[in-house]
């Protein structure tokens, strides 16, 4: 049965103030909703303002766009850029490119980006359209990657403006392995024999590549950094009403913890980045005490618009469940305590809070992660972990349960470096309240990049690491793990890398992975994919 919620009150300076936000701002407060809530949020009188004539204002925003291409000094980090701008002077898309002189003049296109609400409105097309004038103005040559997947309904939007597969004009070649280069050329070049200049100029990319993709990861982390800051603007504005009086509402409290999630995963994103080196302060962001002492919430409102609770899996786990878990799954397993992972359990000591603290917004900034995400329950007697997903990343779990169900029936039993491997299949999935909450077996390990941070943080395990090499027992094993399912799967590494998570072997009761050593050897006990 659902609970009948009452219509909050908007005051009239509460209602000014949100009549203020600009188009992306509010863009950027629904994207905080679940995707697959925003259908019925609209219906929702919480979130009613944000979505009033929305859509109306997304296409007049689209149909009064222009084009403006920044002049070469304009542009960032070397990059040339073509801009699809609306009337008000928002950014709707863009497209970077790179000069090269010789042996022709070309231009790479780096990469064409629409924004999401803008998207199969033909401003893609509009700056390809551009781009090609613009490249036969010049009599330059245009080069691209297409990254496209051939399944896309867009794979053939490059081709319908002239754009053709490199291998036309320089044959079969080694600089076409793991690319799709595409090229445009202009009439001025037509009929000119171009198989040596674009060899030499596919040559000059491979060797800048790495350089194209610092500049372009520096611009991408410059950019997000204002798209946060706009975020935290237009939050603050959006509940200035709430925040004034001292209040902290569900969607408030749900809002800003899915700001938070976003900017800490973000922050933990660029670290790898190839390029960053910080420069671009994440600093810029702090948050007020009002927002830094409110309690994280997790979970959508229930008046939010949520739909049925769906269930998939064992059901046989399902019924072993407790009964107020079945009627509110979310509300149920978010109160369930938190699994004491190292990095969180020595947060805790620090901290000197128990292992019941109620986690604030805040918190989760300091910590740079959600603790809040896994949590511990007992199933039929069997330890488990809930971890909670969103909601649209269901279809990867779906593919990431193929996997590991094939890798369990052709690598069971198998040992990797001596090192037992094994797989930690989803149990049963319960998708309610704007999140999907996955329960697998509570497994004697950690993420591989946990152990690692543990070795490098802890003064105790940096000795040990010393003596036993640790750190490169752990790497070489999972590489050599990500190798094998590779070869027996027949997947690229590429493709498990970015859906499979890697778990060793850990005492976490002692903080210290769990190894095996012989008279002739030292290896982890066992590793899981999951």
């Amino acid at each position: 049965m659902r609970n009948n919620v009452p219509q909050r009150m908007i005051s009239d300076n509460e209602d000014a103030a949100r009549k203020a936000l600009g188009l992306n701002e509010r863009l950027g407060l629904i994207s905080l909703i679940d995707e697959g809530m925003r259908m019925k949020s609209a219906e929702s009188p919480i979130v009613a303002d944000l979505f009033n004539n929305l859509w109306d204002l997304v296409n007049k925003t689209v149909s009064g766009s222009r084009i403006n291409r920044l002049k070469p000094e304009d542009s960032k980090n070397g990059f040339r850029v073509i801009e699809v701008n609306a009337e008000t002077g928002e950014n709707l898309g863009r497209l970077n490119m790179v000069y090269l002189r010789k042996p022709v003049p070309c231009y790479y296109l780096v990469y064409v980006e629409v924004g999401a609400p803008f998207r199969r409105k033909g401003l893609g097309t509009q700056i390809l359209k551009h781009f090609k004038k613009f490249l036969i103005r010049r009599s330059a040559v245009g080069i691209l990657d297409n990254i496209i997947p051939e399944e896309d309904p867009t794979y053939d939007i490059y081709l319908k403006q002239s754009w053709r597969p490199a291998e036309s004009i320089i044959g079969n070649s080694a600089l076409a392995d793991r690319h799709s280069y595409m090229i445009f050329t202009p009439p001025g070049l037509e009929g000119k024999d171009l198989k040596g200049p674009v060899l030499k100029l596919l040559h000059h990319l491979r060797r800048k590549q790495t350089f194209i993709d610092m500049r372009d990861n520096q611009i991408m982390v410059q950019r997000t950094i204002e798209e946060f800051k706009g975020l935290h603007s237009a939050l603050m504005t959006y509940f200035g009403d709430e925040l004034k009086k001292g209040e902290s509402t569900p969607l408030m409290r749900f809002m800003f913890t899915r700001f938070i999630t976003k900017f800490i995963a973000f922050r933990r994103r660029i670290e790898s980045l190839i390029g960053y080196t910080g420069g671009d302060s994440l600093e810029q962001i702090t948050l007020t005490s009002e927002v830094a002492r409110m309690q994280a919430q997790s979970y959508a409102p229930y008046d939010l618009g949520n739909g049925p609770n769906l269930v998939d899996g064992d059901m046989k786990l399902w019924n072993c469940l407790p009964e107020t878990l079945k009627r509110h799954p979310a509300r149920f397993i978010e109160g369930l305590p938190n699994y004491g992972r190292p990095s969180f359990t020595t947060w805790l000591e620090e901290q000197r809070n128990a292992c019941n603290h109620v986690l604030t917004i805040g918190n989760l900034m300091d910590l740079g992660f959600d603790p809040t995400r896994l949590k511990e329950i007992d199933v039929d007697g069997q330890p488990c972990i809930f971890e909670r997903i969103q909601a649209k990343q269901l279809p990867d779990l779906k593919k990431k349960e193929t996997l590991l169900t094939e890798m369990d029936g052709k690598m069971r039993g198998r040992r990797i470096q001596n090192t037992s491997f094994n797989v930690n299949l989803p149990l049963l999935t319960i998708r309610d309240r704007g999140n999907a909450y996955v329960l697998r077996r509570k497994i004697a390990g950690i993420h591989w990049e946990e152990a690692m941070e543990q070795i490098q943080g802890s003064p105790r395990l940096r000795a040990l690491d010393a003596s036993l090499k640790l750190h490169r027992m752990i790497a070489g094993t999972v590489k050599e793990a990500r190798r094998a399912v590779s070869e027996e799967l027949k997947v690229a590494e590429e493709v498990l890398n970015d859906l499979l998570a890697c778990f060793v072997s850990w005492d976490i009761k002692t903080n210290q992975p769990r190894i095996m050593v012989d008279f002739t050897d030292s290896y982890l006990a066992s590793i899981w994919m999951a």
